[in-house]
């Protein structure tokens, strides 16, 4: 495993979302000088740290690990609505159906 390749795909998606490091490592439960040993490669993590960080920055363990898929559209889209409030989320909802709405009219 490379544990340099595998810190920076989970520094990306960390920055990519707008967390800090300070942020992410209490979300995750550890220090955010193992946060930091992480993404530079220099620490290993257990699978439970591994589980946390996936489902924090909606990653599958295979990407994190081996790079193996790329963000789903899913995942991207998740990763932007999470910090909205409910009303904006609702608002990006109904931008969303009324742009499909207008894909499906084009066809």
């Amino acid at each position: 495993m490379n544990w340099k390749e595998i810190g920076g795909r989970i520094r990306q998606q960390r920055e990519s979302i707008g967390l800090s490091r300070e942020q992410f490592a209490e979300k995750i439960d550890i220090t955010p000088k193992f946060c930091s040993d992480i993404e530079l490669g220099i620490k290993g993590m257990s699978v439970s740290t591994l589980c946390k960080i996936a489902k924090t920055l909606h990653l599958s363990t295979d990407y994190i690990l081996f790079g193996s898929e790329k963000n789903s559209l899913d995942s991207s889209l998740i990763a932007l609505l999470e910090n909205c409030s409910e009303t904006e989320r609702y608002y990006a909802e109904q931008i969303m159906l009324a742009f499909l709405s207008a894909m499906d009219a084009k066809k």
